[in-house]
């Protein structure tokens, strides 16, 4: 993951600073239990500040949460935690971490209310969801052609289209679950994601030189498999 971070996002190496080894205890007292493995590494890299990696619209910083929590913004609870507050000011939904979906060091986020209220999930892990915004900020948002789509098939769809993308000569970053996927080559990258509620249907956003390399490697996946390919849009749209 930091080898993944450090070549994607421009700077990282120099602006990014950890949390203090007092604030991330101070963090696993209101969390009442341990925190994932993954989030330590997240805090001890990021905690104070992601650099270009930077949400902005939620604070993840350490300090940023520990007030929250000090000013009483939401209370501690034994199964969330709250990793990152959203600024909006009409409706505010913040990210927590779901203590009781644990997963590879790491656990589910998702975006609720800070006074309760529906989940709404957004990632597997909070290593996905970084690996995304990397992905979607620096990786395949900054190829030059672009396209979005979804693939549809019987659930789940990842783990049928992560060999025909290897075959493809594509390689995976990062390990990930059965909700997201990274992959990339030299000439293109690809991000997909779902969530629970979207069984049999996968996001994706195409990135490569030109669009001919986008539509071989859509067409490969189309005919190589039962899933279905349907693009949306095209990015920049044509003139």
């Amino acid at each position: 993951m930091e080898e993944l971070l450090l070549r994607t996002v421009p700077g990282l190496a120099r602006e990014w600073k950890g949390a203090t080894p007092s604030e991330i205890e101070q963090l696993e007292r209101l969390a009442g239990r341990p925190l994932p493995p993954f989030y330590r590494w997240f805090l001890s890299r990021m905690g104070q500040s992601m650099g270009a990696l930077a949400y902005p619209q939620h604070d993840l910083s350490v300090q940023g949460i520990l007030n929250c929590y000090a000013e009483e913004v939401v209370q501690p609870h034994p199964r969330f935690l709250l990793i990152g507050y959203d600024s909006d000011e009409l409706m505010p939904l913040h990210l927590f971490y779901d203590f009781d979906l644990p997963a590879r060091g790491d656990a589910a986020v998702a975006r609720r209310h800070a006074m309760g209220g529906d989940l709404h999930y957004r990632f597997e892990t909070l290593r996905e969801m970084l690996a995304w915004n990397a992905f979607f900020k620096f990786r395949v948002g900054g190829l030059p052609r672009r396209c979005k789509g979804i693939f549809r098939g019987e659930h789940p769809i990842l783990p049928r289209l992560a060999p025909l993308m290897s075959s493809l000569g594509f390689t995976t970053p990062i390990a990930t679950g059965t909700f997201c996927g990274l992959y990339e080559r030299a000439d293109a990258a690809m991000y997909c994601n779902s969530t629970p509620l979207e069984e049999g249907i996968l996001s994706f956003t195409l990135g490569g030189d030109d669009e001919g390399t986008l539509r071989r490697i859509l067409g490969e996946l189309a005919k190589e498999s039962s899933l279905t390919v349907k693009v949306k849009e095209w990015l920049p749209s044509p003139a």
